[in-house]
Parts: C-alpha cells; sequence; structure tokens
C-alpha cells in the first residue's frame, strides 16, 4: 500500500517534523528558508492530493542547539538551558 493510499483512510492526520528536518545540511543555521520552503511545497501538494485535515508539529528543540551557541561564545549551560526552554515553549 502506498503512504497516499494509507493517508486516504483517515479523515485527518497529525504530521511531526523534527526542527532538525529544517536544517540545511552542514549548515550553523537551524533553520534554512529554502528547506522550509521545500517542505512546505511538498506538504501542500500532498494535502490537496489526500484530502484530509492536516496539523503539522514541529519539534522546538532544534531552533536552538546548545552546542551551536557554545562554539559561538555562550556559556554551555545556559546554552543548553535556552535548548530545552524553546522544546518546552513548542
Amino acid at each position: 500500500m502506498s503512504d497516499l493510499a494509507a493517508i486516504r483512510n483517515f479523515k485527518r492526520v497529525v504530521l511531526k517534523l523534527s526542527g532538525e528536518a529544517l536544517r540545511a545540511s552542514g549548515s550553523h543555521d537551524n533553520i534554512s528558508p529554502e528547506i522550509v520552503e521545500r517542505i512546505a511545497c511538498e506538504i501542500h501538494g500532498a494535502r490537496q492530493t489526500a484530502d484530509v485535515e492536516l496539523a503539522i508539529v514541529v519539534g522546538g528543540g532544534n531552533f536552538w542547539r546548545g552546542a551551536s551557541a557554545s562554539a559561538r561564545g555562550m556559556d554551555r549551560a545556559t546554552a543548553d538551558y535556552v535548548g530545552m526552554l524553546a522544546t518546552v515553549m513548542n
């Protein structure tokens, strides 16, 4: 059974994306506008084809990476704490 056929069995679908999915490979930036646009286009196309109600949840922990902030000079413990708060806010 294809993914599309499986989705058509449902009226509502929740799509959970890792925050890391929004990051370009090899980049230090946590969100890549190009990646976000590509994912949005794919979701839009799938939504129109499948004709389902769609909710999207994006993980928040990866919006802020303690290791990345630490490499840029921020205290590591503080940077990690901000990452945990990002997860809670999501």
